[in-house]
């Protein structure tokens, strides 16, 4: 797979522009792009889901205090 490309900048009204070639074409339709130094870096915007999230966390190792069961208590409607 290529790594680089010799692409050309244009301007889109008030803003500048690249078009991406294909084989650098990112999913979605949404991506974060930030610059460090000189470089720009696109990355794609990646929405997790809330299972997605909850699989990656670590187990918590606090010990909770045991909670009374106590009968519900009538409640008039």
């Amino acid at each position: 797979m290529l790594t680089e490309r010799h692409v050309r900048l244009f301007k889109n009204g008030r803003n500048q522009a690249i078009r991406i070639p294909r084989e650098f074409e990112l999913p979605g339709t949404e991506a974060i792009i930030r610059k460090e130094g000189d470089r720009l870096i696109i990355e794609p915007l990646t929405r997790r889901s809330l299972l997605g999230l909850l699989a990656g966390w670590e187990p918590m190792e606090e010990n909770f205090p045991a909670v009374e069961n106590l009968p519900a208590e009538p409640v008039e409607l």
